[in-house]
């Protein structure tokens, strides 16, 4: 006998999941991952096993398409026909938002989920569907127990120094301060690069979570020191659609222009970054393919924006050792990751070029004074890890 863990993660029109069995000893091992995608309009069930194997295939029509309880009761009783002799334990949900509080999972009460909604302001494009995926599983299985693991929380114990604005002390007290996102991503990097390169276990490392949504982090000894990402996922580096780093008088002269907060956060999170400065896409494959002009200057923003702030974090830590991408951007595209380490040239980055094309492991020559790695993320193993010691204690 063995345990099973759902993990997952809620979008606005989608949501991934993905299946992972307990065998008492180790990691948990995923078995089978999906999504329903389509949610709000035809929700189409796709699943594979371990080898990306098409494993099963469903579509609603459009009277089922916003029925999240009636579609996660779908899940998981199609998840339970195959556990082969295993129990599913619990399911565990990617939070982006856990506040002052929360720095490590934990199991979901409704009065924690009161607590939550009140941070839905501060993670507006993620917050609603994780939770809304929560109530629809609690109601179609009210039986499961669920954990709620925090993008946040790797980096609620990090100096304070990177946690405080300059601003009245009872602001800051009320909650006004740098959380930091993408923390699943970030700690699984921390317990992954030692394994790989056991001579950096204790040493400081810049992390480029470079995707959709793009965030960097200091890592020191495995704890995060600093992070790009502030009060809310719209700081830091341009994104797709989000602005990264603006100066505050820019909104400021934006609602003397008229707008109210709904208009500005509808440009700032959906019409600004990759897609605002390039007016063409959102995608960095298309603005990479673009002869157009603006499309190239969106792409040497986004690298110009990622050398400066390895920089920074590189003076939070008083050095650094390493250099990791990760995520779709950060493990995928070659010319991106080309571009930042010319520009990091004067920190003793080399990029050996043939490495850099075959996605490589390890991408910088053996010359290189500061060693550049493209580590694979897995957000999914650090929340079915979670949820376990959640339940188990291990």
């Amino acid at each position: 006998m063995s345990n099973a863990i759902l993990v997952i993660n809620a979008g606005s029109s989608s949501l991934k999941f993905s299946v992972f069995r307990d065998h008492g000893g180790g990691d948990p091992v995923v078995t089978i991952n999906g999504q329903i995608s389509g949610i709000g309009t035809q929700p189409v069930f796709e699943a594979k096993d371990a080898q990306r194997r098409p494993l099963s295939e469903k579509s609603w029509g459009a009277g089922e398409a916003s029925d999240r309880t009636a579609l996660l009761s779908y899940l998981l009783d199609w998840i339970e026909e195959r556990l082969e002799g295993a129990t599913l334990i619990a399911a565990g949900h990617r939070v982006v938002h856990g506040g002052v509080r929360h720095a490590a999972p934990v199991l979901l009460t409704s009065g924690l989920m009161d607590e939550l909604d009140g941070l839905v302001p501060l993670a507006p494009l993620h917050q609603p569907h994780n939770l809304a995926a929560i109530r629809a599983l609690a109601e179609a299985h009210p039986e499961l127990p669920q954990v709620a693991c925090f993008d946040t929380a790797f980096h609620r114990n990090q100096p304070w120094q990177a946690q405080t604005f300059a601003i009245p002390r009872e602001l800051t007290e009320e909650g006004v301060r740098r959380y930091g996102f993408h923390g699943l991503s970030y700690e699984y990097i921390a317990r992954r690069l030692p394994e790989i390169a056991p001579e950096l276990g204790d040493s400081r490392v810049v992390v480029a979570h470079l995707g959709s949504g793009a965030s960097m982090c200091a890592i020191h000894g495995g704890r995060s020191i600093d992070s790009t990402m502030g009060f809310t996922a719209l700081d830091g580096l341009p994104m797709g659609t989000r602005c990264g780093a603006i100066d505050p008088g820019v909104l400021i002269y934006l609602m003397r222009k008229g707008m109210d907060a709904g208009a500005i956060e509808k440009l700032l999170y959906n019409k600004s970054g990759l897609l605002g400065v390039s007016g063409i896409s959102n995608d960095m494959r298309a603005l990479l393919d673009s002869g157009d002009p603006h499309a190239q200057e969106a792409v040497e923003l986004f690298c110009f924006r990622i050398a400066k702030e390895t920089g920074a974090l590189a003076a939070s830590m008083g050095g650094v050792d390493a250099l990791v991408f990760t995520a779709g951007i950060g493990e995928r595209s070659a010319p991106v990751r080309a571009r930042v380490g010319d520009k990091l040239a004067w920190m003793g980055v080399a990029i050996d070029a043939a490495a850099n094309e075959a996605n490589a492991g390890k991408i910088s020559t053996d010359g290189s004074r500061l060693p550049v790695y493209v580590i694979p993320t897995d957000e999914e193993r650090m929340i079915a890890l979670h949820t376990r010691k959640v339940l188990t204690g291990r």
